[in-house]
């Protein structure tokens, strides 16, 4: 079997593949385009974010018979014509789930204790006290919405903060444990102090986020996102941050994003992004929730080990 690795992962995958007698090829291609007229000499190929997998380009994938993605995500990717054509598809979100988990409970931490201010105006000099008293994650009421791999992780992080944490998944029941507790959405709503997003980015949850979610909330609430920009309507988060329904955001993933999560996606920001920018009680990484030292390895831990077990 030839495997193109057509997107950087860490070397123990190679290594594993070349262990077990098979053929490695590193060719890193910046997107579909350059992908398609080399697509039909492997049997494996390795991609990431980067890259739109579609009915086209799979029917161009003559011996194809397997497809990694270094992450998550797969909305980029039509699985479900991979497995009409016998393909087999593996992602790897449990290399990166303790990574997202511990940059989601660091950005709420952030939010409440007002980290990022207090750091900037100290560096101008500015010893500010009484305006920068935090609140405790201790007492609040957390809504995680969809409870797979990085939102059980996120609910383990905030475990000693003796806090309440429930979560809502339209496809899961019964997972109530020591971490959370399983609850209505509606629940959510009346209850939460805050909303962690941790769902996949699909036509359900496009814009999930939306004036009439946030509004559902019987408090004012503090909003993360760590899942897929598209999942929150940015207007209508700046309309609810002016009228004070939304006390706060963090944002590691933004709507303006580029295919590949590598750059904003628009040369000149639009005005709801110019707000954000400006507002002091907004955090911004640049999707970097699951990027850590030790994700990396894990990626190709997860990709090799669910390539072995699906028996090739």
């Amino acid at each position: 079997m030839k495997i193109l690795i057509a997107s950087k992962i860490h070397a123990h995958f190679m290594e594993e593949m070349q262990k077990a007698g098979y053929e490695c090829e590193v060719n890193i291609l910046k997107n579909s385009e350059e992908l398609e007229p080399l697509i039909a000499d492997y049997q494996g190929i390795v991609v990431n974010s980067r890259f739109i997998i579609g009915k086209e380009l799979i029917d161009k994938a003559k011996q194809l018979k397997f497809l990694a993605r270094i992450g998550s995500g797969m909305e980029s990717i039509d699985t479900a014509y991979l497995e009409q054509k016998g393909i087999r598809w593996f992602n790897s979100p449990e290399g990166n789930r303790q990574a997202v988990g511990e940059h989601t409970l660091g950005l709420l931490l952030n939010l409440l204790n007002k980290i990022n201010i207090a750091d900037k105006q100290v560096r101008k000099g500015l010893w500010i006290r009484e305006a920068n008293r935090g609140t405790e994650i201790s007492g609040k009421t957390i809504g995680i919405i969809g409870y797979g791999n990085m939102g059980s992780a996120f609910a383990r992080c905030l475990n000693g903060f003796d806090a309440n944490v429930f979560a809502y998944d339209k496809y899961k029941s019964g997972y109530s444990d020591e971490f959370v507790c399983a609850k209505t959405m509606d629940e959510i709503f009346e209850q939460a102090d805050v909303v962690s997003m941790h769902v996949p980015l699909t036509e359900e949850t496009h814009y999930l986020v939306d004036d009439s979610f946030i509004n559902s909330f019987r408090k004012n609430i503090y909003i993360i996102n760590t899942s897929r920009g598209k999942v929150l309507n940015t207007s209508d988060l700046v309309a609810n941050m002016k009228n004070g329904k939304v006390l706060g955001v963090a944002l590691d993933v933004l709507e303006y994003e580029s295919q590949s999560f590598e750059k904003i996606g628009l040369e000149k920001f639009p005005e709801p992004m110019q707000y954000l920018i400006q507002a002091e009680n907004v955090i911004l990484t640049p999707h970097i929730a699951g990027w850590t030292v030790e994700s990396n390895v894990k990626h190709a831990q997860v990709l090799a080990e669910k390539f072995f077990k699906a028996g090739f």
